[in-house]
């Protein structure tokens, strides 16, 4: 219960935040705010009202919204209205919220770093490691001796010695140095995974990596890393890359989901919905709060890129009516985009119910 409530409590900070985002440039560009709701209605309790604006509570806690003033149709147009805004502060008002879930990614990126989550140590090459780092598994090529001893990404190395008794110093240059002078021979590796020690014995090999084909290699990739806390400005740095990079993955991953789908082979089982996030929550807040500030900084970014699908009902969509409009010099048919958010509607619901049964059915098996 715990868990879903902090699932719920993320969701709705992260929507609310992408409402912020409409709400404050909407205001900046003189587009009047008829309410700015957490929730959904139908409405809890009225903060008050502030600057023509009514801020309230609403009974259904999965979200907000902000109301403008000439969105809802071609009759409430005027001084202030959405409707008769110029096309480039229309376009501003509904880009601010995907850009609210950038800052919002990139803030908790931020806190996540500075209260300690798993990192790359950006050291010296040939610096040994430091009190608290480990060296861990990054990447292991298909084929290799060391695929073939079982080792995967995530394993974390004790040690690496051969059969006289010789160790490599536990850096990425000093193992990679010191396999690569033992061609042909026996390489024992301790590792660690999920808390079990093991050991697995393997021999380089030549042309294991094909840019390196003379030189004896195991095929790992290594990297010194560590959960401690960095200082602000670093953290904040590191969150920029963080945040950079997940929109690259989670752009990725929605680019080969749509062209499988198109395809016909896209696998929903990947798909993670509103009951697997609760797993996905409950586990990073065992971690620590780092580890939860990173996975809610994650899902930020799934929310900017899921925004700005060109889908009617969402931003992206309502960017391309506002495109189109731009083009045409007129206002589209208030049917038609009604008839478009409605098809929006039930894409994004029969969506939602597809994952969520595929969550239901994993949590099953």
């Amino acid at each position: 219960m715990l868990t879903a409530l902090l699932v719920i409590a993320i969701l709705v900070l992260l929507i609310v935040v992408h409402e912020f985002g409409h709400f404050v440039v909407a205001k900046l560009l003189g587009v009047r705010v008829d309410e700015f709701g957490i929730g959904y209605p139908p409405r809890a309790f009225l903060f008050g009202k502030w600057g023509g604006t009514e801020y309230t509570l609403n009974w259904i806690p999965f979200g907000g919204f902000v109301r403008l003033f000439g969105d809802e149709g071609e009759a409430r147009l005027g001084r202030g209205s959405f409707g008769d805004a110029p096309r480039y502060k229309q376009a501003l008002i509904l880009v601010a919220g995907v850009l609210g879930n950038v800052i919002a990614a990139w803030v908790l990126f931020t806190g996540a770093y500075a209260s300690g989550i798993l990192h790359v140590v950006d050291g010296q090459p040939g610096q040994p490691a430091q009190a608290g780092e480990r060296l861990m598994v990054t990447d292991v090529v298909t084929g290799s001796p060391a695929d073939a001893a079982g080792i995967v990404a995530g394993d974390v190395v004790l040690q690496v010695e051969d059969n006289a008794g010789a160790t490599a110093p536990l850096t990425p240059e000093g193992i990679s140095q010191f396999v690569s002078t033992r061609g042909g021979k026996d390489v024992a590796i301790t590792y660690v995974r999920t808390e079990a020690t093991s050991t697995a014995t393997l021999r380089p090999a030549h042309a294991v990596i094909a840019q390196e084909a003379g030189r004896p290699a195991i095929g790992i990739g290594l990297a010194l890393v560590t959960s401690a806390s960095v200082p602000l400005p670093q953290a904040m740095r590191d969150a920029f890359v963080s945040t950079y990079n997940t929109f690259g993955l989670v752009g990725k991953g929605l680019f080969a989901l749509i062209r499988d789908s198109l395809r016909g082979t896209a696998d929903l089982q990947s798909v993670t919905g509103p009951i697997g996030l609760v797993t996905a929550v409950g586990a990073a807040s065992q971690n620590g709060i780092g580890y939860l500030l990173s996975l809610a900084a994650f899902i930020s970014v799934n929310l900017v890129v899921i925004n700005l699908i060109p889908i009617p009902a969402l931003d992206g969509g309502r960017l391309v009516v506002v495109a189109i409009e731009s083009v045409m010099r007129r206002s589209a048919p208030r049917l038609a985009v009604q008839l478009l958010n409605t098809v929006g509607i039930a894409l994004i619901i029969l969506l939602m119910v597809t994952v969520t049964y595929n969550d239901i059915a994993r949590l099953i098996a």
